[in-house]
């Protein structure tokens, strides 16, 4: 019998180096090793909160050294909100909150465009809320039904 064709793993679409410095663009910090700090802290914590498909398939999107700092961390038994990932990863790097939704906004604006919309969606839906501010996106949530 014939192999079946199997998908080729898709090339991201920049290397470490681009998006290290188009995440030292975003964040307008003053050397590329505060850009690197900023991605492997932002997704290091990613890491540790998404799980599954959208986990393997944003590491796809994302340059290798990107991709295993998203991956080789152990998901977290409790998912946190957006702000409650914020606190953590500050507690976690000693930084304040504002430095840490500072890092994670420049990111998370770079891992934004290599995800796409379509993925990006996915993954916020299984995340709680707060995270789509995070993404830069509008947090957008059906209203819960009315009890009878």
């Amino acid at each position: 019998m014939y192999d079946q064709p199997r998908p080729n793993r898709a090339t991201p679409a920049m290397t470490f180096d681009q998006m290290l410095e188009r995440v030292r663009y975003e964040g307008a910090y003053p050397t590329r090793e505060r850009a690197a700090e900023a991605v492997y802290n932002v997704l290091s914590a990613l890491g540790r909160q998404l799980t599954g498909d959208g986990r393997v398939d944003l590491a796809q999107c994302l340059p290798v050294e990107a991709a295993l700092t998203l991956t080789t961390q152990i998901p977290a038994n409790e998912h946190l909100t957006g702000w409650g990932f914020v606190k953590d990863l500050a507690a976690r790097t000693g930084a304040t909150p504002a430095t840490v939704r500072w890092d994670t906004g420049a990111v998370l604006a770079v891992v934004t465009r290599l995800a796409g919309p379509d993925l990006l969606a996915r993954i916020l839906r299984r995340l709680p809320g707060g995270y789509a501010l995070l993404f830069g996106q509008a947090e957008l949530r059906q209203p819960e039904p009315a009890a009878a």
